[in-house]
């Protein structure tokens, strides 16, 4: 781990009881470690959003109706026509028409904001939402 340097702060103070309340319901020991998390979460976004040849890794998460008509195979034949891109998905069934997929991608930013837009531009898709990431490696962290 890297030397660590302490710095100061001003805030205001109704701001840093709200901020308190919030890292004490995640469960942080520390602002320290919560100020950390916000500052790499900052960094993370920063760099996906700005560079579309950055390696990525993320969830495409889709909520639909499988009644929908011919719905759970489109959204297959859009996986499988960006096979190199889907490490994994998971399919749950919320209730007796909902479904919850959650597919694990990883590539260049590029393709996977490709591949998460077809799948949540789908017909019949309602809620989709994509995060990306991207690997830690001990020099970031």
């Amino acid at each position: 781990m890297s030397e660590l340097t302490r710095f100061g702060i001003s805030i205001d103070e109704s701001l840093l009881r709200q901020f308190d309340h919030l890292i004490s319901e995640k469960g942080y020991v520390n602002r320290s470690e919560a100020i950390r998390d916000l500052i790499r979460d900052a960094l993370i976004e920063a760099q996906v959003s700005r560079d579309d040849n950055t390696e990525t890794v993320g969830t495409v998460t889709l909520v639909y109706d499988h009644h929908t008509r011919d719905l759970s195979d489109k959204l297959t034949e859009h996986q499988h026509s960006h096979h190199d891109a889907i490490v994994s998905a998971l399919h749950v069934h919320l209730d007796a028409h909902h479904c919850l997929e959650v597919v694990i991608v990883k590539g260049l930013v590029s393709q996977v904001r490709r591949l998460a837009d077809e799948l949540i531009g789908t017909k019949g898709v309602k809620h989709g939402k994509l995060v990306l990431t991207k690997a830690m490696t001990a020099q970031s962290s």
